[in-house]
This record gives C-alpha cells, structure tokens and sequence, in this order.
C-alpha cells in the first residue's frame, strides 16, 4: 500500500487525517497541520468536490462553553466501489464492496487454481460484470480490483512468485490480464487499477483492521490447502523483501523427512499438517477425503479420527509457533482456515504454553476468525482503498480530476 509522502498538509493528507479519526473538524484539522482557515476550507472543497467527504452530526467542540457544534467530516464510503476476489485452490469468492467493506454483492463457487490464470481470470471478469449488473453499480463508480491469492506474491510488481500450488501462474502479467478480462466483459476500456497479495495477508489485514484495530503486533496461521501466515505491524502488512514473509508451511520438521510437499521437498510443515495433508491421512485410514475442506466436513460431524488428526497437526503447527511467536512477540495470534476449530485450537495452545517462554505468551491471545470466510474478500478491498486514498496517490487523482473538470462543475 502507497505510504504517506510529499505534503504533509495536503488535501490527500487532510483525508488520511479524517479517515484516521484524529481529525474530524475544520478546527481539528487546523490544530494537527498548522495550516490557515482558508487553506483548510480550500483543501476541503477540493475533497468535497471530488465527492469523498461530506458532513455528518455536528457535535460539539472538546471543552466547549457554548457557541455552535462545529460540523463533523466524514469520509463517504458510498462514492465509489471496489470488486475484490478470493481465490482458493478448488473454490473463488467474489464480491461488489463499498469503501468501509460492506459486501454490496457476492458470487462464490467452484474455481480451479490449476486450470490456469487465463481460464480462472476470465471468468472472474465475468463475475465482476455481472456483480454490477445484479447491483446496478456503473462501471465507472469502481475505483479498483483487489486480488487475494493462495501464493507468494511480489506487491510491487503484482506478480506470484514461485507458488507451490498454482501451476502456470509463476511471473504470469496477472494485473494486466485481469484490466483486460474485466474491460472484455464490461464491454468497455477500462484501465481500473488491480493490485494483488497473498491470501493469509489480507485475511490478516482485514481481521486486523475491523477485529484487533489496536493490536500493534498481529499474526494470522491460515491452515488450509497449505499453511500460511500474515503479519500485520502498525498496522501495516510486513511482507518481507520481495514478499515471502509468512511461509511457514515450508519450514522443514526434523522427524518427517519421509512426507513429500507439494512444493517438491520432504518434511515440510504443510506436508504433515496441512487440510491437504490431514485428507490423505484420513483417506488412508478408511475415511476417503478429498481436500481441506472435506477434513473440514469430518471435524463439523465430530469424527472421531479426524478430530484427533487436527489436534495432532495443532501441536505440529505449534511447534513452529513457538519460534515465530518468540520471533514476532504479537499481542494477537489468530488461527484461520479449514481447521480453524477447537481440536486444532488445542494442540496449537497445547506447545505454545509449553514451550515458549511464560514472558512471550503473558499477552498473547490466541484466537480463531471472526470474519470467517469473507476475511481474504475484505482484506483484497481494504488493500485497494488504502492504495487508492493514501495521501500521495489521492492528491495524484485529485489533481487528475481538476485537470478535466471545468470550473464550477462537480466532477
């Protein structure tokens, strides 16, 4: 997401300010940048005019004797839309969200990663077209396209880096074929900005965001087809140099030299404990399963072997915990995915408290998702307005609208 650089008293840098809470006044404003009466009114107008601010309640000033209640600004989350999409291995979600991440529409169905990203982006712009048709949005309302994906993904370039279980999209120009599956299916040329990250860290980010707003230090395991994590610091997704950050799925256990990984190793984490894993293990003890999702099935039917497999790939999660919780010292851990539930929970909580240090685990919840399985969808739109009203980039399209609005006419 674009950081806060150039003028620090800009209009894009008076909007973060009011969509941050910390200054929600003309007055407010004045005090936290210095800036003169009629320079505020002058930024105002020009967020007022692009249609991004309007006035709620007036409430009165702190420490007011009297006098009237100064108008309170607000961010409109209504100007605009974001389409966002979660795509999984066997299975995509795809949504029409306004800009506080209220799902306006959504279509979700069976969707295979494997099958490549022309065939999968394609019909994604399908489901975006008819996403506005079924919400009667205009195209042109939609500020951008968020992408979660279940793969390591370089931010800065948009591109999936090396994924272990997503043949034929390594390096694929995914932002660039997805504008142009879009502007297929709109029937229009729309060069709609789409960025793109991995799916554990906008789960993250969103359970971050609208769950744990003040957790400073925040971690999310999503144990599905694979295992993944997020890291959310400040507030901010930590990625790592070139998005790598959070792949513990891929660290090697010492004892299972033998389990083979989808990403061509043995003795991975996600070849022991992952919902892929835990199939193949249940299949082979007389209880066929296909995927995750099927593991998923068996626990919410109380099975007797698959409830004792999660609690087992807990611990064995857990015992990479202990080092990535040492490492991080987060105030939330939170377990996400297929087997997100309470036997899995156990064994997670079982070799953390045992072994990591009472000091590390003094104030450390550990908890499963609270936005469940819209957590990637909210999280890929989060990721959008947050790059879309970042200061330098808003004051960039604030400039682009004045250059092609006439004077006096609202854009």
């Amino acid at each position: 997401m674009t950081g806060t650089t150039g003028n620090q008293s800009s209009a894009g840098h008076l909007l973060q300010l009011i969509r941050g809470g910390r200054a929600t006044t003309r007055g407010a404003l004045q005090q936290a940048t210095g800036l003169s009466r009629s320079t505020v009114g002058h930024r105002l107008d020009q967020l007022f005019a692009a249609g991004w601010l309007r006035e709620g309640q007036a409430t009165p000033a702190a420490g007011s004797t009297g006098g009237r209640p100064s108008a309170r600004l607000e961010f409109d989350a209504g100007h605009a839309v974001v389409l966002a999409a979660d795509l999984g291995t066997r299975h995509a979600t795809a949504g029409l969200l306004d800009l506080a991440g209220n799902v306006l529409a959504e279509r979700s169905g069976e969707m295979v990663i494997g099958d490549g990203p022309d065939q999968v982006l394609d019909r994604l712009g399908q489901w975006f077209a008819a996403l506005l048709e079924e919400h009667g949005t205009d195209p042109s309302r939609v500020c951008g396209i968020g992408l979660s994906v279940p793969g390591p993904v370089d931010f800065a370039s948009g591109l999936v880096i090396q994924p272990p279980i997503m043949p034929g999209w390594d390096c694929y120009p995914l932002r660039e074929r997805m504008q142009q599956a879009y502007a297929a299916h709109i029937r229009a040329d729309a060069s709609v900005p789409v960025l793109v990250d991995n799916d554990a860290n906008l789960m993250a980010y969103a359970e971050q965001r609208f769950g744990h707003p003040d957790c400073s230090a925040f971690l999310l395991v999503k144990v599905a087809t694979g295992i993944g994590a997020g890291v959310v610091v400040d507030g901010r997704p930590y990625r790592g140099i070139d998005g790598g950050a959070g792949d513990i799925g891929h660290i090697r256990l010492h004892d299972c030299q033998d389990a083979l990984c989808m990403c061509g190793n043995h003795g991975c984490l996600a070849a022991v404990a992952s919902g892929r894993a835990l199939a193949g293990q249940l299949t082979a003890a007389g209880v066929p399963t296909t995927s995750g999702s099927g593991v998923r099935e068996h626990l919410a039917a109380g099975r007797p072997e698959a409830v004792r497999l999660a609690r087992e790939a807990g611990r064995r999660v857990g015992e990479v915990l202990v080092t990535v919780v040492t490492l991080l010292n987060p105030g939330v851990l939170m377990i996400a995915g297929d087997l997100a539930g309470t036997p899995f929970l156990t064994g997670v909580r079982e070799l953390l408290y045992q072994r990591a240090m009472p000091r590390t685990t003094a104030h450390l919840d550990v908890v499963t998702s609270q936005l469940g399985e819209r957590a990637g969808l909210i999280g890929a739109a989060a990721m959008v307005v947050e790059d879309r009203y970042a200061p330098d980039r808003a004051d960039a399209r604030l400039a682009a609208l004045a250059a092609l609005t006439a004077p006096g006419e609202r854009p």
